[in-house]
């Protein structure tokens, strides 16, 4: 399975959508150097691509007793939103029912990027119906089922279906470049995140 499918999904009940948001403040984090901030842009265009199918992403969750946790996923871009799913007994979905503070981290050709944010349960038929469309679309067999999503297989570790599909509600997006132009930016897209 390729569970970093890229994929999209209508903003629906609020939720933010990243393709038409710009960010609200670009601070440049490369201090030791001349480079101008880098542009989002050149990331956008990136995951509109299809580049986060190909990446490796962790996720980054809380403990209860405040220790940091974090462990690779399927990570899916869609219409401007970053989307994972994981089984309701996973430590991170766990963690994330406490506290729903979170960072999704990928390596794509030429970028690295961490978005920082919260993860929302999304559990509307809708939505649900479009993300596991979109995973079918890419090579999983993914369907709707209740209020999350089951197919034939999944990582080991995920447990037994339905599993929980989350987005990344993102505040700020940090990007390091890999490749020319080099630099290191902060994207906000919330005052004072």
């Amino acid at each position: 399975m390729n569970a970093a499918l890229a994929m999209s999904s209508r903003s629906r009940r609020g939720l933010r959508d990243m393709t038409n948001r710009e960010p609200t403040a670009t601070t440049n984090l490369d201090k030791t150097s001349e480079t101008e901030p880098l542009p989002w842009k050149r990331a956008r265009d990136l995951l509109d691509d299809g580049a986060l199918a190909e990446a490796a992403s962790f996720l980054g969750t809380v403990r209860p007793d405040g220790r940091p946790h974090s462990a690779r996923v399927g990570a899916a871009w869609y219409d401007g939103n970053v989307y994972f799913q994981t089984g309701h007994q996973t430590r991170k979905a766990r963690n994330l029912e406490v506290n729903p503070a979170c960072t999704l981290s990928t390596s794509l050709s030429g970028i690295d990027l961490v978005f920082e944010g919260v993860a929302e349960r999304i559990t509307d038929g809708p939505t649900l119906g479009a993300v596991a469309a979109a995973w079918r679309e890419g090579g999983w067999p993914a369907e709707m089922s209740r209020d999350g999503i089951v197919a034939p297989y999944n990582a080991p570790g995920t447990g037994p279906p339905p599993w929980q599909v989350y987005r990344v509600a993102a505040h700020a997006v940090f990007g390091v470049a890999t490749a020319e132009p080099y630099g290191a930016t902060r994207w906000q897209f919330v005052d004072g995140a």
